[in-house]
């Protein structure tokens, strides 16, 4: 289908003050669902952690205008995003959401035995047109018809509650075999729906379903079957279980061990929660992602264990640490690197970045060792 030209309401006016900008809205569907059936002190503290899980998940340099409710207003400026850096920013929010939800559910927590019951899940709608920007206090609003008719567009006929709608005003931009390269992965269906004031809008839409296949499953992820063990490490460390359980489950120190990273960065009001990702730069530039996906403490041992994303030469890693207490004063630790796929051959990985992971592991682990060992030094000097 050939959209028509473009509405007059879409053009700038002379007199007018606004600007070109893409509207984006990411929506909770069984939002008031959830709320109803369960306790609002409960599903709040979910709501508001699934909410930033959408705002963390932004790769495109979003903007945040407002959160309202189960939804959130992103926009940005200027010429749109590709339908390449669109479709992978809707599958980044999607995946992350369903990824919080999987690691809640398998936590056994209140809410997680409440989840498998729900159907919370996303419903994305991105649109591209004209706005203006006004300052209220510390406030910045967004005005004009486009912004009205994103909003409108979350009230649509499509039959689903898990989709990425694209408005006319957004596919205008982009060339329609782009569009149709860029989801393969599912079926782009074409719609429209009319609005009181704004007559019948079209749009083309997507079931965001497919992705299910690619989230993360918890039990499988810590099953070692699944990820062929690369190698394993261990050391003895001269200083307690609880000491060596604290360091390697504090962000904050991550640099001081684990060779080759100079920053984290990462949400210290949820730095002890599964699901917790941590943003790292590394010392020879580019960046890695580490999520918390298990800590289990027992008496005499801890097991902790780390999913690392954007590895160039593992794209899809665990790193497993068990701490098992050697006496009073002293712990053995394991490192286990573990991986699931790879880019390339399997010879390159099998000899160079086999290698070369074990060195870099090799040496964090000596590095988590001293650590260990100096804050037990200095704590006893005091």
């Amino acid at each position: 289908m050939e959209f028509s030209e473009l509405d007059s309401t879409f053009l700038p006016d002379e007199a007018d003050d606004t600007q070109p900008a893409l509207l984006f809205i990411p929506d909770i569907s069984g939002f008031t669902r959830f709320m109803h059936e369960n306790k609002i002190k409960y599903s709040r503290n979910l709501i508001a952690d699934l909410l930033e899980t959408i705002i963390e998940a932004n790769i495109i340099n979003l903007e945040v205008c407002e959160i309202q409710g189960d939804a959130i207003l992103f926009y940005k400026m200027g010429p749109p995003p590709t339908i390449e850096e669109m479709v992978n920013q809707c599958k980044q929010i999607f995946l992350d959401f369903q990824n919080y939800l999987k690691i809640m559910e398998r936590d056994g927590s209140l809410l997680g035995t409440h989840l498998s019951e729900n159907k919370l899940t996303l419903k994305i709608v991105a649109h591209y047109g004209r706005i203006s920007v006004t300052q209220i206090r510390s406030y910045t609003k967004l005005m004009g018809m486009d912004v009205i008719l994103a909003h409108r567009l979350l009230k649509n006929n499509i039959e689903g509650s898990e989709y990425v709608l694209l408005s006319e005003g957004y596919l205008k931009t982009q060339k329609p075999e782009a569009v149709e390269k860029c989801f393969e992965w599912t079926q782009l269906r074409e719609g429209s729906t009319e609005y009181e004031h704004m007559g019948r809008v079209r749009y083309k839409y997507a079931f965001l379903t497919p992705l299910r296949l690619l989230v993360t499953d918890p039990e499988v992820e810590h099953n070692r079957n699944h990820y062929p063990n690369t190698f394993s490490l261990e050391v003895k460390v001269q200083a307690p279980l609880d000491l060596v359980a604290r360091i390697i489950r504090n962000y904050r120190l991550k640099p001081a061990w684990m060779q080759g990273m100079k920053t984290a960065q990462y949400d210290i009001s949820k730095s002890d929660r599964s699901g917790t990702y941590c943003k790292c730069e590394m010392e020879k530039g580019g960046c890695i992602e580490i999520q918390t996906l298990q800590f289990k403490a027992f008496a005499d041992k801890v097991e902790y264990i780390e999913k690392i994303t954007n590895f160039k030469m593992f794209p899809n890693a665990l790193l497993f640490l068990n701490a098992q207490a050697a006496g009073p004063h002293a712990t053995l630790l394991t490192l286990e690197f573990h991986y699931s796929r790879v880019s390339v051959g399997d010879y390159f990985y099998d000899s160079f970045g086999r290698k070369k992971m074990r060195d870099l592991m090799g040496k964090s682990l000596k590095r988590l060792k001293e650590l260990c060992e100096q804050v037990r030094s200095n704590m006893k000097t005091k």
